[in-house]
């Protein structure tokens, strides 16, 4: 049978209520006659004209819902409808695939704009824009994001209206997978990184999906820290009672869990405290700056490692485990160890010297160092990154202080070259004006006498009597930056000849001075960085060395240190250890070395 001919509901049923079958006859009285019967079939034709519009209304509406019901259907926006875009988003499978090429937003270029591209990011931001479109911005690392945009298509396929709700519903720092045409924006995005390209998103999948609320939203997570007191919060299960209880009360779950956030920002960002970043340590990383200072660090680590390689220096490992203090104190961290104790390293230095004794002409090492010092200030770690050097001295320990400076000038003159975008990136964050070198030839080198004497007379009024014989303070040591500074146009100078009193058993004394040592500390911003020295090789000068600072010498691990020179003659060597921490820091000039450490270590702090 053929199919019947499609019909206009409204014309069908104005039809309909004209047609004679639907109006009946009008009422005839008992009288009766021509005149009555014509007065009422007009008022029945007004009826029925009437009804007859409001027929047609009613269908013509009918008609539209049906033509409106028809379109979400086709685009998959009908309840219980098809979707056609359904394929194209949501959880991948193990069959999810998508083919086109894997692009980092790095590398997107003008090669790119017309094809389909594969990225991965992070969900930073989104913005729906009725219920057709939405604006997402994804990030892959540091602050490499680029604007994304998904639109419904008219058929419902590639992307329908309910995969545009939901996109614009992922949650923020939501880990996805996309493919995408890359287009030029009219006009560049101000907001992205990537700011001449976007991408038009045809699928879209969620590969893990963020929290409905973050604990330290990135836009936080990338501001300066308003406050580095470094109290522990409750542990999580605490802090998730108190989420509950503040909902009790009234207090949303955003609000209790921006506990920790110290002051709002111009812009209405708020700032967050230290304890904050470092109870959300993925957000924390996440940060563009927090991964700047750490691309600085591993850069500072490798310009250590490539100058002293290119001198014809050695690795090696020390151990992090020792069988006693290494350097006589008691500032060290003691465990069980089977059936004795052990100790954490707090230096590497007898090991360096060993493998000098060994035979070993120049030595290097990269490693943990641990301090048990309660001190809780911003220059200070239980536990932080040595670079440390060890040497043979031909002719003057100078040759040991000549090697150091060089290396350190090469550091800065590195970091400067290789990491100009991460700077860039941190002094957005932290302001901070340019490391200031000497210029070749004209470095900074003054004896600690010369320091102290600078500081008495050109320095604040309290340093008018500093001693030449005791060790500096760190407001002494800050002073006398910022006089070296102004004087010389230097943040990087070395003080020499340090007192007796205030360097270690192993420091060899000044033979023309006793009361000085051939020792040094180097400073940035006026800061230390750096202590080193000539160490004593001779074994009945270094006993006699011991004695005078009140060390027994055959006390467990100063005996064994001392045997080492006893067991074979070993030339005059020194060397220095720096710390990477402090280096990265202050040349960044950033208000805390915990910034610079991956996880930082404090008296208070051993998580996570």
């Amino acid at each position: 049978m053929a199919d019947a001919p499609a019909t206009d509901p409204a014309q069908a049923a104005a039809a309909a209520a004209a047609s004679p079958s639907n109006n009946p006859s009008p009422p005839t009285g008992d009288n009766g006659g021509d005149a009555g019967g014509e007065k009422q079939s007009k008022k029945g034709a007004k009826k029925a004209e009437a009804k007859a519009k409001k027929e047609a209304e009613k269908a013509r509406k009918a008609a539209e819902r049906e033509a409106a019901e028809a379109a979400r259907k086709a685009a998959g926006g009908a309840a219980g409808g098809e979707d056609l875009a359904k394929d194209n988003y949501g959880d991948p499978n193990h069959t999810t695939k998508v083919e086109a090429e894997r692009v980092h937003l790095r590398d997107l270029g003008e090669e790119h704009v017309g094809k389909s591209v594969k990225v991965r990011g992070w969900v930073q931001n989104s913005r729906m824009q009725g219920a057709k479109m939405c604006f997402v911005e994804l990030r892959e690392e540091r602050n490499w994001a680029v604007q994304g945009v998904i639109t419904a298509s008219a058929e419902g396929k590639p992307v329908s209206r309910p995969m545009v709700k939901w996109v614009g519903a992922l949650p923020l720092e939501s880990f996805v997978l996309v493919e995408a045409t890359v287009q030029k924006p009219l006009e560049p995005v101000k907001s992205c990184k990537v700011s001449l390209y976007e991408l038009h998103i045809t699928k879209c999948y969620l590969v893990a999906r963020g929290p409905e609320v973050l604990g330290l939203g990135l836009a936080a997570a990338n501001r300066a820290i308003s406050s580095f007191d470094d109290e522990e919060h409750p542990a999580p299960a605490a802090s998730a009672a108190a989420a509950a209880a503040a909902a009790a009360d009234g207090t949303t779950a955003v609000e209790a869990a921006r506990e920790g956030v110290e002051g709002v920002t111009l812009d209405g960002v708020p700032a967050a405290s230290m304890i904050t970043h470092l109870n959300n340590p993925v957000m924390h990383k996440r940060a563009p700056v927090q991964q700047a200072i750490a691309d600085v660090r591993m850069a500072t680590r490798k310009l250590f490692a490539e100058y002293l390689d290119s001198q014809g220096f050695v690795q090696f490992e020390p151990p992090c485990l020792i069988g006693a203090a290494s350097e006589g104190g008691a500032n060290v961290f003691v465990l069980p160890y089977f059936d004795k104790t052990a100790c954490l390293a707090q230096s590497p230095q007898f090991y360096k010297q060993i493998e000098i004794a060994g035979g070993r002409k120049r030595v290097y090492c990269i490693g943990p160092v641990f301090r048990a010092e309660n001190s809780n200030t911003p220059r200070h770690m239980t536990e932080f990154t040595g670079l440390d050097l060890e040497m043979e001295i031909e002719d003057d320990y100078h040759e040991v202080q000549d090697m150091l400076e060089k290396t350190l000038l090469y550091i800065f003159r590195g970091l400067a070259e290789r990491c100009a975008e991460q700077i860039e990136t941190i002094r957005a964050v932290y302001p901070s004006e340019d490391f200031l070198l000497p210029e070749p030839g004209k470095e900074v080198r003054l004896t600690f006498a010369e320091g102290q004497r600078l500081l008495r007379e050109e320095g604040p009024e309290e340093f008018r009597n500093v001693s030449d014989f005791e060790d500096m303070s760190t407001p002494q040591e800050k002073a006398l930056g910022a006089l070296i500074r102004a004087k010389y146009n230097t943040d990087f100078y070395v003080l020499d000849k340090f007192p007796e009193e205030a360097r270690p058993f192993y420091a060899l004394e000044d033979p023309a001075d006793p009361r000085v040592t051939n020792a040094y500390d180097f400073f940035m911003r006026g800061q230390e960085i750096l202590s080193g020295g000539q160490r004593i090789h001779d074994p009945a000068l270094l006993e006699a060395r011991i004695r005078k600072k009140g060390i027994d010498p055959n006390s467990p691990g100063i005996k064994e240190y001392i045997d080492v020179f006893r067991s074979a003659g070993v030339p005059p060597h020194g060397g220095g250890g720096i710390g990477l921490d402090r280096v990265v820091a202050w040349f960044l000039n950033l208000p805390s070395v915990h910034l610079t450490s991956y996880y930082p270590r404090t008296p208070k702090r051993l998580l996570p």
